[in-house]
């Protein structure tokens, strides 16, 4: 609220809703997040074990299952932790890049279903809620920019579906 009332004094005439939400923080939020961004993006992604990086990535607020593998190098978006649910038994390959939100766009929901495999490298950006559906399999290098249905083998830039099972 301190931050809002800064804008509005800065910026005369300003609509409630033309404020950019950063400006709507608390202070807290505005100490807190920098740390949590370095410590998910930073830190987690380099450690060797993964039951470490699983229990550091839910300390931060993700939503992570069980039986969940990541590999290292994985860069889950630390500005979007409580729109990112990944189910039990997903398995994401190394240097997996995770995107919920970009320039002009609304933070957009996430969501990995049970049994789902991601191989490495891949890039998912949620331009819209997406959702990777119950084993389906994402392959090495692709761009995931829409839902995969469950069962759906996808690969390619964009992706497209290859197999169903």
């Amino acid at each position: 609220m301190v931050l809002k009332f800064i804008y509005k004094l800065t910026h005369k005439g300003v609509k409630e809703e033309n404020i950019p939400y950063y400006w709507k923080y608390s202070l807290w939020t505005v100490f807190v997040k920098p740390i949590r961004k370095w410590f998910s993006a930073a830190f987690i992604p380099y450690l060797p074990w993964n039951c470490v990086r699983i229990m550091l990535y839910r300390l931060c607020g993700y939503k992570i299952g069980k039986g969940v593998f990541i590999g290292m190098r994985c860069y889950l978006d630390d500005m979007c932790y409580d729109l990112m649910e990944i189910e039990d038994n997903v398995t994401i390959s190394y240097g997996v890049f995770f995107a919920c939100h970009g320039r002009g766009q609304k933070h957009q929901k996430l969501r990995i279903r049970k049994g789902a495999y991601i191989g490495m490298r891949t890039s998912i950006i949620a331009k819209k809620d997406l959702d990777i559906g119950e084993n389906a399999i994402v392959g090495a290098m692709t761009l995931v920019d829409k839902s995969v249905g469950a069962g759906e083998t996808v690969v390619g830039v964009p992706c497209h579906v290859v197999a169903k099972s």
